[in-house]
This record gives structure tokens, C-alpha cells and sequence, in this order.
């Protein structure tokens, strides 16, 4: 896999505003497009981004509140009316009754086939050169977050060492690059013989609406990106308590205790028309902090991190 980035369609709470749209994000993987939620308006929102729909795989849902889920019925209508007809998958905590619902009761025919799973702890898809895996976290109701890990790449070719050997360049270099052993001159050489440490594929967390727990923590363990929701700042971290939500400096524990490379805090409450004190909070605890914007692209370059 070459290039993984992240599009922000919706980085506000709870209700739009003129500046954020509510909760979705897509992740594009060489041009293939993981949806996580889908709050109202999130369809407008990829129309005005560079994500095609055309290309999702999957859509992931965290929780039933609206600003993360209203958006779903539209965007699975427009795909049909637009001519998909490639199957879709949606995953999510008790999603199923919620498509089920409203398919009876609009009388929703779509061209494609949609399966709608449920999702427990651990791996919920597996695609090609990554896969997903899903979390626990503490909100108001049953609501899960998402990591997707790239699959981890073999190490660096080391071509001194195979013109030692005496590899000619050429085919038998991809074929061991790609970690197969090859028999050449009467003999196998290993992989090993000529590769560095496997490198660890990438990782993109995504934690919202939660507490700062534990979960959170271990799902985000080692990411590249962690992107986590930063609903108020620490003034009103009662209020937060209360609601089932996390300041930006609990973001930052997370982030920092994680080890996560790099946090992005995303799902603001339409109260701060400035984010910029809330990204402060947090830089005052971890490196590397920024804030999410509608539309904002964030790559995710591949790292040289060995296993």
C-alpha cells in the first residue's frame, strides 16, 4: 500500500454550525475509502471533497446519536440512485434495526446488496493490506471506537548483502523483497539473508464519543494518527464527565499514554467558535497536537518503525 490520508467531512458535536458539519471522516487507502460515521449532510460533505463515494468499502459506525448516524439512509440512497451495484457493508453497534427500520418504513430498494453487521472487541474486516479492528469505549450508550491497521511490510532490501551473494538484479530482487525464498545457484537463499527487520504497518485510531479509558488507550497503542474527539475544554470538564465526553487535555493523556505519534482532535462543540485554546490544552500535555477542520486532508506517510 503507497498512499493512506484522512478527509475530515464533519468535525463538530452534536448539532451542525456554519463552520462544521457533525461527525464523519473517511480514510483512503490507494484510492479505496473507509467511511467512519455518517452524520447528517455527510453525503454534501463528500460531494465538496476530494473522496469519490463510488469508491467506499465499508462504512463504520460508532454509536445511534444522530449527529454520527443520521446521515446513513440518505448516503445508502444516493449510492443506489447513482448506479452502485457493488455489495456494502456497514458495521456498527445496533445499526442493523436502524437500517432495517428505515428501509420498511421508506420502502428503500437499493441496486446493491447491503449487509448491515453488528460488531463485538476485536477484528470486524478484513481487506486487502489492512484490516479493521473495533473497542469499547465510555459514552452514554453502547458506542465503539476503530483502529485500521495496515499490514505490516517486510524490511528493507539490503542490496550489498545480495551482491555479496551474488543475486543478479532484476526479478529474484522483487521476489525476496516481497519475502519469498528463492532457489538460485544451487542453493536457497532466505529472505532473512537479504532483509532488514519487518517495518510496522500503519495505524489510524479513531475514539469518539468516549471518556478517556482504557480502550481508548489500547486501541490507539503505537498509532501513527490518533484521531479523538475533544468535545469541550477542561473548564466545563464536568460537564463533560456528565455527558460522556473528553476535554482536549484528556485526549492528550490518551495520545501520550498510547504513545500515539501524532494526535488530531476532532468532534468540537458548537460553543467554541475558536478551537485554538482547546489545541493549547492539549499541547501542554503531548507533542504533536492539532485540530481537525471540515474538509481538512492529513496523509499519513509510511514509517520505517520495526516490529
Amino acid at each position: 500500500m503507497d498512499q493512506i490520508r484522512v478527509v475530515f467531512l464533519g468535525t463538530g458535536a452534536g448539532t451542525p454550525s456554519r463552520e462544521r458539519n457533525v461527525a464523519s471522516l473517511a480514510i483512503v487507502l490507494d484510492g479505496r475509502v473507509l467511511l467512519f460515521d455518517c452524520g447528517e449532510g455527510t453525503q454534501h460533505q463528500l460531494l465538496r471533497s476530494s473522496v469519490r463515494n463510488g469508491r467506499i468499502e465499508a462504512i463504520f459506525i460508532t454509536h445511534l446519536h444522530g449527529d454520527h448516524l443520521y446521515g446513513l439512509p440518505g448516503l445508502l440512497a444516493s449510492l443506489s440512485l447513482n448506479g452502485r451495484t457493488e455489495p456494502l457493508t456497514v458495521y456498527g453497534p445496533g445499526v442493523a434495526a436502524f437500517v432495517s427500520a428505515v428501509r420498511e418504513t421508506s420502502r428503500l430498494r437499493l441496486a446493491y446488496e447491503l449487509s448491515v453487521l453488528d460488531v463485538a472487541s476485536g477484528e470486524v474486516m478484513r481487506g486487502d493490506g489492512f484490516r479493521v479492528i473495533a473497542a469499547p469505549l465510555e459514552h452514554t450508550i453502547e458506542c465503539f471506537g476503530y483502529c485500521v491497521i495496515e499490514d505490516d511490510r517486510p524490511g528493507e532490501f539490503d542490496v550489498a548483502r545480495a551482491n555479496e551473494l551474488r543475486i543478479p538484479a532484476g526479478p529474484l530482487y522483487g521476489r525476496l523483497q516481497s519475502g519469498e525464498d528463492v532457489e538460485f545457484g544451487g542453493r536457497m537463499i532466505r529472505s532473512a539473508e537479504v532483509l532488514g527487520a519487518p517495518r510496522r504497518g500503519r495505524r489510524i485510531a479513531y475514539c469518539t464519543d468516549t471518556r478517556p479509558a482504557r480502550a481508548s488507550v489500547e486501541l490507539a497503542r503505537g498509532a501513527d494518527l490518533l484521531i479523538h474527539e475533544a468535545t469541550y475544554g477542561s473548564d466545563v470538564a464536568d460537564e463533560a464527565r456528565k455527558r460522556g465526553h473528553s476535554t482536549a487535555s484528556e485526549a492528550a493523556e490518551v495520545a501520550r499514554e498510547a504513545g500515539a505519534v501524532r494526535l488530531i482532535l476532532t468532534h468540537f462543540s458548537p460553543r467554541y467558535e475558536d478551537v485554538a485554546p482547546l489545541i493549547d490544552e492539549a499541547r501542554d500535555i503531548a507533542s504533536n497536537v492539532d485540530g481537525a477542520y471540515d474538509l481538512a486532508e492529513v496523509p499519513c506517510p509510511r514509517n520505517d518503525r520495526n516490529l
